[in-house]
């Protein structure tokens, strides 16, 4: 019996032996998953941007002028939770102009009203659902404005810069954690200017301009 058990003990040791020498079926370890970083809003960004301008202007001689406009955008953006608050500045060089041709009489002849650069320096305030961003905007806005006039054989030109307000809103949404583009409209509310002084044909009119704009960034 005593010969049985440690028969049967011995096979034991040598099956366990055996099995250990035997080359291993477990796979390479598994990885650890990698996640790409969440998106933020937050951060410096820089773009382009263009669209179309309209300036209606009011008591006035001069019509409405309206074109093209391209420039540049500088930004920052804070972001808590899903509320982003923003400072924003723009530059835009602007083919916006007309001209108007009078009849017969004293005051004939022609003129043209041209704005030639606008500017804007804001404030923005956002909701951000996943990458789609909306928001309101507020500020600053300057356009420099060129006046020209013949009237009865009389040249005239004029170059003032108008100041006032900006205000509007948006969407913008980021295609990648580093590109957005964004759609948006602004209103700016100019400063009446006195054009001509001291000249029979003097006005003081008034003007708004109306910005409907698309914009490409890059988010550092």
């Amino acid at each position: 019996m005593k010969t049985l058990f440690v028969a049967v003990l011995m096979a034991g040791v040598a099956s366990s032996a055996f099995a250990a020498d035997l080359p291993t079926r477990k796979g390479a370890p598994i990885a650890p998953p990698v996640y790409a970083p969440a998106f933020t809003w937050g951060g410096l960004y820089v773009g382009i941007n263009g669209g179309y301008a309209y300036g209606p202007v009011s008591n006035s001689n001069f019509a409405s002028p309206s074109g093209g406009i391209v420039g540049g955008t500088l930004g920052y953006n804070w972001q808590m939770g899903q509320i982003v608050f923003g400072a924003e500045g723009d530059f835009d060089y602007a083919f916006t102009k007309k001209s108007n041709n009078f009849g017969a009489g004293p005051a004939f002849g022609s003129n043209t009203y041209k704005v030639s650069w606008i500017t804007t320096e804001r404030l923005r305030l956002g909701y951000a659902v996943d990458r789609a961003l909306f928001y309101v905007t507020g500020g600053f806005a300057a356009v420099d404005t060129r006046a020209t006039a013949n009237f009865g054989g009389a040249a005239f030109e004029q170059n003032n810069w108008r100041t006032g307000g900006a205000i509007g809103g948006g969407i913008e949404y980021a295609f990648t954690n580093n590109i957005t583009a964004k759609a948006e409209y602004l209103w700016l509310p100019m400063q009446d200017k006195t054009y001509f002084g001291g000249t029979p044909f003097a006005e003081n009119n008034k003007m708004d301009v109306n910005l409907f704009r698309v914009g490409l960034n890059y988010k550092f």
